[in-house]
């Protein structure tokens, strides 16, 4: 799959900068402090503004391109690819479509340069998939609207400049009372309430609205909000495995070197016939998942094809568990301690099937997709577009 020569130049300098120095700092981010170095290194070559209109300051780059440079900060760090993660994903897309102009005008800008942190707000206590049974409500008057709830496990909260905050307006049941509300850092009534570490190496927070207070014109999405939130998320589902598959990448490149180095019996353990075949194996599940990926993103039309979305999703999250889950055994004992990039890369590898809807609910999103075109004269290629 041939990249353009833009593409190239682009991958190849976010590729110098996390090779040359997010790389070797990237284990003391292990106890969950934000890489704020790296963000602002990022946002010196573009990066962080991928996702944001040309006219707010942002290159306005495409998934794919967006899926490239995650791929590589993730080779490095997954901590930093995080991070970017929120700066390029569902919350600033949300905010340049639907946002009022000033609250455009103000916030993107300072995503760009990495002055302004972003945090979605979507999982709840009682309600992480289940969409329909949240319990954030926003009530509406007629200038302004107030939000009370709660949401978990929500990553950046403590440095987020803006919350975007998926919640029920005017506790209408169901699908059909979905919807949006920007909430800015200091607001009164925001609170968070608790810390998470994760073993990836983030904080995850708790947030508590409590009688929260905001102009109505922060009540961005109020109709077809879960429409608009599946759509969004299409995208997210593209960006997610594009750091799975940079994580697998780099637990195979330092499995590769190791197995080059490490000597048993005489001789580079890489020439064991055994240790070939998970080498093999590896390069094989990287580059299935590889293809799977660049051609979901490439679907995006704004947003991906969820079919092809969900199954990349999918296969790259459970391709990287395998891949560096291989690589900590080819290390042996030290691919078990922290000082061994391996390590790191397996714990981040978990992370993937959680976040952005998980392993079971896509599957179930593609049996549904599958099952509807049964009786598609074509078989199988009417699924794939021939």
């Amino acid at each position: 799959m041939q990249l353009t020569e833009e593409q190239r130049l682009l991958v190849r300098s976010v590729r110098e900068l996390a090779q040359s120095e997010i790389k070797q700092n990237a284990v003391k981010h292990l106890d969950g402090s934000f890489p704020w170095e790296n963000i602002k290194k990022l946002a010196d070559l573009g990066v962080l503004g991928m996702s944001v209109p040309e006219e707010y300051g942002g290159l306005g780059l495409s998934i794919f391109d967006t899926s490239l440079v995650l791929e590589e900060i993730a080779k490095v760090c997954y901590v930093t690819a995080m991070a970017v993660l929120g700066e390029v994903g569902v919350q600033t897309r949300v905010i340049a479509h639907y946002a009022p102009e000033h609250i455009k005008a103000d916030i993107l800008p300072r995503v760009c340069t990495g002055d302004a942190i972003l945090a979605i707000c979507m999982t709840e206590p009682d309600a992480g998939t289940d969409v329909a049974s949240y319990r954030t409500n926003v009530r509406t008057h007629d200038d302004r609207v107030v939000l009370n709830g709660t949401k978990t496990l929500i990553s950046r909260a403590e440095e987020a400049e803006m919350f975007v905050v998926f919640t029920r307006i005017d506790s209408q049941p169901g699908h059909a009372g979905i919807g949006c509300v920007l909430v800015g850092k200091g607001n009164p009534g925001l609170e968070i309430t608790a810390n998470y570490h994760t073993m990836g190496g983030e904080f995850l927070h708790e947030v508590q609205f409590r009688d929260c207070e905001l102009p109505v014109e922060n009540l961005v999405i109020k109709e077809d909000g879960l429409k608009k939130l599946l759509h969004a998320f299409n995208t997210q589902r593209c960006l997610n495995p594009s750091i799975s598959l940079g994580l697998a990448e780099g637990a195979f490149d330092e499995a590769r070197r190791y197995m080059v180095e490490r000597k048993a019996f005489g001789r580079p353990i890489g020439e064991f016939q055994g240790m070939m075949w998970k080498l093999a194996d590896m390069y094989k599940d990287i580059e299935a998942s590889r293809l799977l990926l660049y051609d979901a993103c490439r679907s995006a039309d704004p947003y991906p094809d969820p079919l092809k979305a969900a199954v990349a999703k999918i296969f790259c999250n459970e391709m990287s568990l395998r891949v560096t889950s291989e690589a900590v055994q080819i290390f042996g004992g030290y691919g078990f301690t922290d000082e061994y990039a391996v390590s790191r890369f397996y714990r981040g590898a978990r992370y993937g099937t959680l976040g952005g809807g998980t392993s079971e609910t896509l599957r179930n999103l593609v049996g549904k997709r599958l099952m509807a075109g049964a009786e598609a004269p074509d078989g199988i290629l009417s699924m794939i577009g021939w």
